[in-house]
């Protein structure tokens, strides 16, 4: 079977380079938002913005039935919570960030005269007890920035409350993975902004409004998505995240399921998932030969999809992920082959979507 024409170019990987690269942490995701926006501004007609930062690029304002489809923007990341008398800073979460890959690791310390460099810094492993050794815990990791007492800390612009984040840069893996920070899910804003492409370039005429949605905080509570939806209030929501690739080591496949990435694209099952619209998904992929996973989530999802599905109402809504290796560390990995069936699959099936399309269980 012939190969499918590659949706990613060079002008898309590039800007996809810059997004990620960018630090856009939970609650500080607005020039990540800029970006974004220019990135789509040619392919939408108008946008909507709110208090907290989300960004939705409109296709259609006027139509009245109105479809989503939704990324989230925002990166986990750490805050300073306490500084010592000698000038070392102790963090907290600002989302779930992984305790265990921190010593060792450089940080960006964001203030108000810009980036200040730090490390986490962690005891040699001649001078650690073999016998009984501490692992990294949230209250024994640390940050140096080179500081010799808390007044040095603070001639820097370093205070409780400045955000940190890795500096983590964007690399090709053996020609088809994409590593970086991040992915999870910048990438999802990005797979929506090249269906907005698509839709520009093949000439598409939607009969619907379509509202290409890129919400802030979803890893602290899906907080911008519960803020968004009752603003554009949508008849449906299609809402792409990343899931865990269950094949590497010390992953048991009997509690996380089995998904992979190279595999295609992972259709989420949950009772926030509304089946109809699911089904069509499952329709489409199957027609247009898109290869997918699936994937059971028991009570939710755990991603945007539910700050949707249960508001307004009740909002038809169903999750297309991105299978992903390793997440919330620095060296997220995900296929290009999958990142580009999401998007095709997100584009296909707004194609089979109407104003007529009934979503429920009683028609």
């Amino acid at each position: 079977m012939a190969k499918k024409a590659q949706i990613i170019n060079k002008k898309s990987l590039n800007f996809l380079e810059k997004y990620l690269n960018n630090p856009a942490p939970t609650g500080y995701e607005w020039e990540g938002q800029k970006l974004w926006m220019d990135y789509i501004k040619p392919y939408v007609d108008t946008f909507i913005t709110d208090t907290y930062g989300t960004a939705v690029g409109v296709i259609n304002p006027n139509a009245p039935y109105k479809v989503v489809i939704e990324g989230h923007s925002d990166e986990i990341s750490w805050y300073v919570n306490y500084i010592t008398d000698n000038g070392l800073l102790y963090v907290i979460r600002n989302g779930g960030s992984d305790h265990q890959i921190a010593p060792s690791k450089w940080v960006d310390i964001h203030t108000k005269n810009g980036i200040v460099k730090g490390v986490f810094g962690w005891p040699a492993i001649h001078t650690r007890n073999s016998g009984k050794e501490e692992a990294p815990k949230l209250d024994n990791i640390f940050i140096d920035i080179g500081a010799k007492n808390k007044e040095e800390v603070e001639k820097l612009g370093v205070h409780v409350g400045c955000v940190i984040t890795y500096p983590d840069t964007f690399r090709v893996l053996n020609k088809d993975k994409f590593v970086c920070r991040a992915i999870d899910n910048r990438v999802g804003g990005f797979m929506i902004a090249e269906v907005a492409r698509l839709l520009h370039e093949n000439k598409d005429k939607l009969p619907f409004g379509l509202y290409i949605t890129n919400s802030v905080q979803e890893e602290i509570g899906l907080r911008g998505a519960e803020m968004i939806t009752q603003t554009i209030k949508p008849d449906v929501a299609i809402v792409t995240d990343v899931c865990h690739d269950t094949t590497t080591p010390m992953i048991d496949k009997k509690t996380q399921g089995e998904t992979k990435i190279g595999d295609g694209p992972v259709i989420s099952y949950a009772p926030a998932v509304q089946n109809k619209l699911r089904e069509l998904i499952i329709d489409t992929a199957e027609d247009k030969k898109i290869p997918f996973q699936r994937m059971a989530s028991s009570r939710f999802t755990g991603t945007d999809t539910d700050a949707f599905a249960y508001s307004n109402g009740g909002v038809a809504s169903a999750l297309i992920s991105l299978p992903l290796r390793y997440m919330h560390t620095t060296v997220e990995m995900v296929h290009r082959d999958d990142v580009e069936n999401v998007i095709r699959l997100i584009y296909e099936t707004l194609l089979k979507i109407t104003p007529e399309t009934s979503f429920s269980y009683f028609d």
